[in-house]
């Protein structure tokens, strides 16, 4: 297959991803969240809120909410993320629009039963489309793109703690307008369930991986995951024990929704690699989980 073939395949095959991700995004959100006022995290939420006060379109307002994001990753993050963001995004907020179109005409109908049912189904539908977008390199914006130009100017702090700071403070705000505090509550259980799909669909179980990458480019592949990453790579000597051939093995060390980056990196620096991926239960150090204290 030529090169130009197999780009115009991938290219099909992440649009595949990229739409179905975003169809079982938008039904979580239109079909569950909407009518039972289920409070939502990141930009979504945000639309969500504003919908709410003075009924703009869900679709229209995630997107306006997004621009000044794409703009200030296209500076500082890259054009490709960008393009690849921006385009999700668009699939993302015209879907919303065209699911809540459907459903106002009583094409589509909506759950109005039980909360609880309500919330899980939903975070089961957005961490399953979310999981699509990364599964091909990209994201649906907002909070990602947040933690990125986050992780740019404070690269030594917990994205984590600072993207659920932002998180809490829209959901907070979403149970406000609400006039509901069970609103704030079925989010959290929302957001769980969100996240657990996600980990199970696009990377198993476990809190974290370990990579160990056998190359000859070692150090092509460590400059590129440290620049793109901001991970730490290991690298140690190694000898095949039957053909004795002298290679390197790099040990890397990720939390889980940052493989598919990762080996995305690997393939183009080294096609030829030899990797292996193993869970990791627990992390401790820079990055990662706090050293647990000492008993003395």
């Amino acid at each position: 297959m030529t090169d130009k073939k197999q780009k115009a395949l991938t290219l099909l095959v992440d649009n595949l991803f990229w739409l179905v991700g975003c169809i079982s995004y938008a039904a979580g959100v239109t079909i569950f969240a909407v009518p039972n006022n289920i409070a939502q995290s990141g930009m979504t939420g945000v639309a969500i809120i504003i919908n709410y006060l003075i009924n703009t379109p869900i679709g229209i307002t995630n997107f306006a909410l997004n621009i000044p994001l794409f703009i200030l990753a296209w500076i500082f993050i890259g054009k490709k993320f960008t393009v690849k963001t921006l385009w999700v995004t668009t699939i993302l907020s015209f879907i919303m629009d065209a699911m809540t179109t459907l459903i106002n005409k009583g094409i589509i109908p909506t759950y109005e039963g039980d909360t609880l049912l309500a919330c899980i189904f939903c975070g089961a539908l957005c961490g399953f489309g979310l999981s699509m977008a990364f599964l091909r390199d990209s994201t649906t914006g907002g909070t990602d793109i947040i933690m990125r130009l986050f992780k740019l100017i404070l690269p030594h702090y917990s994205m984590g703690k600072l993207i659920m700071i932002f998180d809490a403070m829209v959901v907070i705000a979403a149970a406000i307008v609400f006039k509901s505090a069970e609103s704030a509550l079925y989010a959290a259980i929302l957001i769980f369930v969100s996240s657990k799909v996600v980990d199970y669909v696009t990377y198993g179980a476990g809190n974290g991986k370990m990579l160990l990458v056998f190359t000859d480019n070692a150090h092509k592949i460590t400059s590129a995951i440290t620049s793109q990453m901001t991970r730490g790579v290991s690298i140690v000597p190694v000898e095949g024990g039957y053909t004795g051939d002298k290679k390197n093995m790099l040990i890397i060390v990720l939390r889980s929704h940052e493989v598919s980056k990762v080996r995305e990196i690997i393939k183009k620096a080294d096609p030829h690699t030899f990797t292996v991926i193993t869970e990791a239960r627990e992390i401790f150090g820079e990055g990662f989980k706090a050293p647990p204290a000492s008993d003395s």
